[in-house]
């Protein structure tokens, strides 16, 4: 490689603050708006773009994305800074890399406030904006939402228990909600953000689609409902004068390179992303551009091309010359990172620079791919070129140093005394977090253990549980760090009722992590089935900096249960003030009426309740129990079943709302569909304590060897029964 080559190529990656001035200038010689209608920004999350007809795949059928690109301007080569939908995100609503606006994960951040979007700066300029969303990840309590008029992320009910992937809006229901926001604008002069989770796992295209593979057959759905929206702008005149930008947060795996999905490796299937950009009256309609280009680049050409300020210190470029064809693209070096290998399983971060040639990967074994000659990314030529590499790792160790991984919350001296008063004696305080990536393991000599990793939480949404613990505990034996495992296999104990072993899984966690709030609110819940309610009050307690609204309910729930009136209510504002959307006042007060047996006056609380919860996705276990059994007891059987089927249809595994959904039935004559509720609390909850409540049940109707049939046949293990009202 020649000296001049090497010389370019440091000064292109550690200028990135001059190219941004670079482009602000010659945005200012511009002059101008070319947008004259609405900006429209179309996500459509984890598709590739190598998967598109667009980009040359031959083995589906995406009409009105190829119209799209036809009309529009295709960018081969754009990437994505994060293989993970909200760290993603945030870097295509804000123009910047994750280590600037501080979202390095899916779970456990939140966006600061008062941070700057482009839907921000467009509301700032007379524009009407409008965010519609399809998945969990980007839930208004994430802080994403900032800069829109409505954000609209209004999921489907769901348990708190249920996998973030599941936790998704249909496309159809975001479009047309999208589509009914258009309709009500009086101008054209708006901002709309379209986000599609189609084609996430799970896969389950609609079955006009089942001829492709399940992932191809999602993104033909999306391209469908994709041609939905926009033949909605073309019959309101809006779709000539539109300017519209498809992309993708970030890719697919698919297995390549080991890994079936996203979130761990920074090849090319899960960073490079489709990016169309479609101008007013298709200027430039056809075009394709080979530069490498990148997500951080999205915010800035939207801001240009509408003749709206672009701050001076983004860091990416409009690409106005590359859309107009007035001129090229400065060169720029491309930045991703990958977090979650440390977060989640103790092995390396992974960072990455990418230019129109090679693609450097940071790891304990540094990883150098020539893409014009291995696009996929196959041999590794790190020991080849090592000039290469040593500019690239140079400047990219210059871009992240001083940018870590961002520690947990530190443990002060009150709760250290607290954890170590529980046992918790010798608990670290994020060293895994603390310690150089190099001296960890790197995530690809990790494949095998990825792979079953995801056979085993595969097992567990099938309802495997005993299989997918074999092998949780495989894993852990060869490497007890990885967080992720203990916390799957304390979930998967628990859905088996043996509370003893998940609490057990989530005390391996705390003493790792003594901040990690799934494992301080899990073991706190284990703690109340086991009766050892001081310690589950005391974990409730220690999670209230880390999980403030999960960790006040719970607080709010134990002060009820032991009569604490005042200390419930105190903890059920305390929920409400760390998210608003939890009605914990009101349920409070039906619960405590309903454990004092004034059921008329606890069902207007826990309807107001109940009401409350209608536009929040994380429902609250109990509400709807409460008020079917409240209305059992006052012999209204109608509304009894109403309510308790409505708790049944989010939480199956609610053990008391299948019982006395069976005591109603079997009270009303309707002993088939008695026996059945009984057949479906064993079904939907395989636990000694369901088996023993059916058990129960079968005493009270006088089925006495039924009832033993069913303790025969319960599972080994310890749970207290649910006690079946009288």
């Amino acid at each position: 490689m020649s000296r001049n080559r090497l010389v370019r190529l440091a000064v292109v990656l550690l200028a990135t603050a001059a190219v941004a001035v670079g482009w602000w200038m010659w945005r200012g010689r511009q002059g101008g708006s070319t947008a004259a209608g609405p900006i429209v920004l179309i996500s459509i999350d984890t598709l590739r773009a190598d998967h598109l007809p667009a980009y040359g795949y031959t083995a589906i059928r995406t009409p009105a994305i190829d119209r799209l690109a036809a009309g529009g301007v295709l960018f081969e080569h754009a990437y994505s800074h994060a293989p993970q939908t909200l760290p993603a995100h945030a870097s295509i609503l804000s123009g910047e890399l994750p280590y600037e606006h501080g979202i390095r994960d899916n779970i456990g951040f939140t966006v600061k406030t008062g941070q700057r979007f482009v839907q921000s700066l467009f509301h700032a300029a007379g524009f009407a904006t409008g965010g519609f969303v399809s998945a969990y990840v980007l839930r208004e309590q994430t802080g994403i939402n900032q800069g829109f008029d409505i954000y609209d992320d209004r999921l489907p009910p769901a348990s708190p228990d249920v996998p973030l992937g599941d936790m998704q809006r249909p496309g159809a229901r975001t479009i047309e909600a999208a589509e009914a926001w258009v309709d009500r604008q009086t101008g054209p002069k708006f901002f709309l953000f379209v986000h599609l989770y189609e084609p996430h796992t799970p896969y389950s295209p609609p079955a006009r689609f089942s001829a492709a593979r399940p992932y191809d057959g999602e993104i033909e759905y999306a391209d469908e409902l994709v041609g939905q929206l926009l033949d909605h702008l073309r019959g309101r005149g809006l779709y000539e004068t539109a300017t519209i930008v498809l992309l993708s947060d970030h890719g697919e795996g698919l297995g390549d390179h080991g890994e079936d999905e996203h979130g761990i490796f920074l090849y090319q299937e899960t960073t490079r992303v489709p990016l169309v950009v479609k101008m007013p009256g298709g200027s430039g309609a056809g075009r394709r551009v080979a530069a490498p280009v990148q997500h951080i680049d999205v915010a800035p050409t939207l801001l240009d091309l509408a003749g709206v300020a672009v701050p001076p210190d983004l860091h990416g470029r409009s690409l106005r010359p590359a859309l107009t064809g007035a001129g090229a693209l400065v060169d720029a070096s491309i930045y991703a990172e990958s977090l979650s290998p440390r977060y989640h399983f103790g092995w390396s971060e992974l960072y990455s620079l990418t230019d129109d040639r090679y693609r450097l990967i940071r790891a304990p074994r540094d990883e150098l791919y020539d893409l014009a000659q291995d696009p996929g990314e196959r041999t590794s030529i790190a020991a080849d070129r090592p000039q290469v590499r040593a500019a690239m790792r140079t400047a990219l160790d210059r871009l992240v140093a001083n940018r870590g991984v961002a520690a947990p919350s530190a443990v002060s001296d009150e709760e250290r005394r607290k954890l170590a008063a529980l046992g918790y004696v010798g608990t670290q305080s994020g060293t895994p977090l603390q310690l150089p990536g190099d001296r960890l393991p790197d995530p690809k000599d990790k494949v095998p253990v990825l792979q079953k990793y995801r056979r085993a939480a595969a097992l567990s949404s099938e309802g495997k549980y005993a299989e997918a613990e074999v092998l949780y505990r495989e894993l852990l034996a060869t490497d007890a760090q990885m967080t992720d495992v203990w916390l799957r296999l304390a979930e998967s104990y628990t859905r088996r009722g043996m509370m003893a072993a998940a609490l057990a899984a989530y005390q391996e966690v705390i003493t790792r992590h003594p901040k990690d709030p799934a494992a301080l609110t899990g073991a706190a819940a284990a703690l109340v089935h086991l009766g050892r309610f001081d310690e589950a009050r005391t974990h409730a307690e220690l999670a209230v900096a880390v999980a403030p609204a999960t960790a006040h309910e719970l607080l709010a729930r134990l002060a009820a249960q032991r009569g604490d009136a005042a200390g419930a209510r105190r903890e059920a504002q305390l929920a409400k003030d760390a998210d608003p959307t939890l009605p914990m006042p009101s349920f409070v007060e039906g619960l405590m009426l309903y454990m004092h047996g004034q059921y008329s006056a606890a069902i207007p609380h826990l309807l107001e309740t109940h009401q409350a919860l209608a536009g929040r996705t994380e429902q609250m276990p109990d509400v709807d129990y409460l008020l079917g059994d409240s209305y059992a007891r006052l012999e209204q059987n109608a509304e009894a079943e109403k309510y308790l089927c409505a708790e049944l249809s989010v939480f199956p595994a609610h053990i008391r709302a299948r019982a006395a959904l069976a005591m109603l039935y079997r009270a009303g004559g309707r002993d088939a569909d008695s026996d059945r509720a009984i057949a479906d609390l064993i079904r939907a909850s395989p636990t000694p304590e369901a088996y023993e409540t059916a058990a129960q049940l079968w005493t009270m109707f006088g089925e006495r060897a039924k009832a033993e049939a069913i303790r025969r046949a319960a599972p080994a293990g310890r749970g207290a029964a649910a006690r079946v009202p009288k």
